[in-house]
């Protein structure tokens, strides 16, 4: 009997919890709603948010600690959508070029049809804590360097001990100028140029260091040219149309 009345109580407080999490979620989803509606930069109360959740703010407030613990998790929801939304685009498919733009412009799209949601992400803590924003910042550039590690892999380039140790904080900092740029341009009184042309010249922007880079090694990375064609060339393949993409300085000793 003892054992079937633990049962029991571990089941209504796993139905309490799934409550919880459910009713957390849908006064997040309500706070950016309100978000969004009032615009970038305008403050919003905690009444509003109650409001459009169809809840009470005492209710509000059974779930987050206090403002700071209620506007912290917006923001970890934001940064939730741009991980959503750019994490599935980042792979080896296309050239060169198409895999920059393609993150950049997921980043862009969102950023420009989510204005306010994007202003609030980036807002530093009240407790002087790194912001939501660096975090996800941090998750994309690691998951970029595993692609570029991929690549440093499939493409046989030669790194030594000091260019693998670089390649984190290099891809940071990558990752980082683009959110920088981004964030430059959403301030603008006037959002120009147009968001297919700024993303055109940030993506050339950022190919032409990582071309810099890869130059520097003694690999030649054409921007246009299809991604399978440089692994062609590098297992030493017929590429598709016999234009070769990629070559390397030390060739002969491959």
């Amino acid at each position: 009997m003892a054992g079937t009345g633990g049962k029991g109580t571990d089941g209504r407080q796993a139905r309490w919890d799934r409550h919880n999490l459910v009713r957390r979620r849908h006064i997040l989803d309500a706070a950016l709603d309100v978000l969004e509606e009032v615009g970038p930069g305008v403050e919003v109360k905690v009444q509003e948010v109650a409001v459009a959740a169809g809840l009470s703010r005492t209710v509000v407030y059974r779930h987050f600690d206090d403002r700071a613990d209620l506007d912290g998790a917006v923001r970890e929801r934001i940064v939730e959508q741009i991980r959503d939304e750019v994490q599935p685009v980042v792979s080896l498919d296309g050239t060169p070029l198409d895999i920059v733009k393609r993150i950049i412009a997921a980043y862009v799209g969102w950023a420009a049809a989510h204005p306010a949601l994007h202003r609030f992400a980036e807002q530093e803590p009240p407790n002087g804590g790194g912001s939501h924003m660096e975090a996800a910042i941090a998750q994309i550039a690691q998951q970029i360097e595993d692609l570029f590690s991929m690549a440093v892999q499939v493409l046989g380039v030669r790194l030594d001990d000091d260019d693998r140790q670089s390649l984190d904080p290099l891809v940071f900092g990558m990752v980082g100028a683009v959110f920088t740029a981004v964030r430059r341009w959403m301030g603008r009184a006037v959002r120009e140029p147009a968001a297919p042309a700024f993303v055109e010249r940030l993506s050339e922007a950022i190919f032409h260091q990582i071309a810099g880079l890869a130059a520097t090694r003694g690999v030649v990375l054409e921007r246009d040219v299809p991604l399978e064609v440089l692994l062609a060339d590098a297992f030493d393949e017929p590429a598709p149309g016999g234009t070769p993409a990629m070559s390397t300085d030390d060739e002969g000793e491959q």
